[in-house]
């Protein structure tokens, strides 16, 4: 009979993020509380492909989309583990050189040795995404996560539905997230 392998860990892996949205005058105009994000499962993945030396390769983007417009009006579903791509068929994607990537303390503070904390940081700025388009009739995201690599094809890293954003061409929108490994 096979053996089943049970894992008891003692710090889940998990992540958290927040949301600040400035007007063209850089003034806070909305915050968002720190909330829980879904790890998926294809973050496991490639976290063992790239302990096993095969392929895998850390965040290299984060992909922005505007989800459903019915999910205005009944709630945008929660997001799992089993998550694979996001719901928008043509995401923008933030490259990771675009992004401020860091590693943080037990207390939130950017030092400059490795840790099991990460702090990424994408801002969109005025005019990004640049919707409408032809696949998007506003700047309206609702959806978002971290893209890494598995050999040659993307897979998501974390994902995350949320409550209509509208941002419109003069706002800018600073996403932080944060992963516990």
């Amino acid at each position: 009979m096979p053996q089943t392998l049970t894992e008891t860990p003692g710090n889940v892996l998990h992540g958290r993020w927040r949301d600040i949205l400035r007007d063209s005058q850089g003034r806070e105009t909305g915050r968002s509380d720190i909330r829980p994000n879904a790890i998926v499962t294809d973050c496991r993945r490639i976290l063992a492909s790239f302990m096993a030396g095969s392929g895998g390769a850390g965040i290299e983007g984060m992909l922005f989309g505007s989800g459903l417009s019915a999910w205005d009006a009944a709630g945008a579903p929660p997001a799992t583990q089993a998550q694979a791509a996001l719901v928008d068929p043509a995401p923008f994607l933030v490259p990771a050189a675009d992004l401020v990537i860091d590693f943080v303390d037990d207390l939130g503070a950017v030092v400059g040795a490795p840790t099991n904390r990460l702090q990424i940081v994408a801002t969109l700025g005025p005019g990004v995404p640049p919707w409408p388009d032809a696949g998007h009739v506003a700047g309206s995201l609702r959806e978002f996560g971290l893209v890494g690599r598995i050999g040659a094809a993307p897979a998501l890293i974390n994902y995350v539905t949320h409550p209509v954003i509208n941002k419109d061409a003069a706002s800018t929108l600073e996403r932080t997230i944060w992963l516990v490994f």
